[in-house]
């Protein structure tokens, strides 16, 4: 914050509680020219003003909180760059990466600074830590029946994952997988789970239209259709056979049979699970600009222990 501003933020804070002081002050004295518990010549429906002074205790809880408001703004931020005696903070400001937060935190604890948020931190991590450590210890197999673990999994997604496969994991969109079905690119056991979680994904699907040019995407896009059971009109025939000899550049990732292969996390051609979309316009982009999908690594985010829980709950939507 600039020199000007904490002036100002300073001038206007400090001269509001003094102003309150000087009220008071001028509350107090009487200037009526009335003695003390005479009437002041008001009178109105029977009720007749007296001129008394402020009750004691409510003068003196006004004069704590002027002091308090002294010594508040001593000890804790708030005229401006001026940090307090303490040298409290609300959290590490202006941190854009894991990486700095995390070198932010041992700054504070190296300075001796309070940072309110990495208290808070720390005393959720040496209350839940031991939790989380406890279900890690259990497969992701076995953990899935316990309820309780489940549901603390589904808090996390909530909180990290919704943003891209929805509140109900459905996927939040196209190109964003559907976790409730049983249709996994790199597998759906509880140890494949837990490896997209703390390792990420960013699987790769290149443009094929310098390589075939718009024919060949033509051919090959009725080919991949008509591998998912759809009726085809006859015509299409000649297209299909010519679409089926070009696959072969594309079986080395998704088979010869169109099954897919997890290992690369190629897509099962064959079965009516799209992540793109179905339609011959859908898949003739796919084919001709390629894909390129992320799935972030949630290692530094969230640590092994909270992920098992997230794999666990991910795990319970399709089993």
């Amino acid at each position: 914050m600039t020199t000007f501003w904490t002036i100002w933020i300073s001038v206007i804070t400090l001269g509001l509680i003094i102003g309150c002081f000087f009220l008071l002050r001028w509350a107090l004295a009487n200037k009526t020219g009335v003695p003390e518990g005479e009437s002041m010549g008001h009178a109105f429906d029977g009720i007749e003003e007296i001129n008394n002074q402020l009750p004691r205790w409510w003068t003196i809880l006004f004069y704590i909180t002027i002091v308090w408001g002294f010594i508040y703004l001593a000890l804790y931020p708030g005229l401006g760059a001026y940090q307090g005696l303490l040298g409290w903070k609300s959290s590490n400001q202006g941190v854009l990466s894991l990486e700095e937060s995390a070198q932010a935190r041992a700054d504070a604890k190296e300075e001796g600074l309070l940072v309110e948020y990495d208290r808070e931190l720390d005393k959720a991590a040496d209350v839940y830590d031991p939790i989380f450590e406890e279900y890690a210890k259990v497969p992701v197999e076995e953990l899935v029946n316990d309820p309780e673990a489940v549901k603390i999994g589904q808090r996390l997604f909530l909180q990290n994952c919704a943003q891209c496969h929805g509140s109900d994991a459905r996927g939040a969109n196209v190109g964003f997988p559907n976790l409730t079905d049983d249709d996994w690119l790199y597998g759906g056991s509880g140890a494949k789970i837990k490896e997209t979680l703390m390792l990420g994904r960013r699987p790769i699907m290149p443009a094929w239209i310098d390589a075939m040019g718009e024919q060949g995407i033509k051919e090959t896009v009725a080919y991949v259709l008509s591998l998912s059971g759809r009726e085809q009109e006859p015509e299409m025939t000649a297209l299909i056979d010519a679409g089926k000899a070009r696959f072969m550049v594309c079986a080395a990732c998704h088979g010869m049979d169109g099954k897919g292969n997890q290992m690369l996390g190629a897509p099962n051609l064959t079965d009516n699970v799209w992540l793109y979309g179905s339609t011959e316009q859908s898949v003739t982009d796919t084919l001709t600009y390629g894909r390129n999908g992320v799935m972030p690594s949630f290692k530094k985010t969230l640590g092994d222990d909270k992920i098992h829980v997230v794999a666990t709950y991910v795990y319970s939507l399709s089993h």
